[in-house]
């Protein structure tokens, strides 16, 4: 069942770095982002795209043993 969910894994995950890919190709157009008053560089939206997936995997993968969420889960019953 393990191998199984792995496997889901990186389906979906691939599935999401080929959508980036599309899209960063197809989106060549180059945007600035604007936060609490600053300005960033011109980059195409792609780009942009590629690193907020980025920084979402990272922060769910840090966030996750710090909140206490964990995929491993123990049966008392199987003691």
């Amino acid at each position: 069942m393990k191998a199984l969910a792995v496997l889901l894994t990186s389906l979906l995950l691939s599935a999401w770095i080929g959508a980036i890919a599309i899209l960063a190709i197809q989106n060549f157009s180059p945007v600035s982002l604007r936060f609490l008053g600053f300005q960033s560089i011109s980059i195409p939206v792609g780009l942009v795209l590629a690193f907020s997936v980025g920084i979402g995997i990272v922060g769910t993968a840090i966030a996750q043993p710090l909140l206490g969420f964990s995929s491993f889960q123990r049966d008392d019953d199987d003691y």
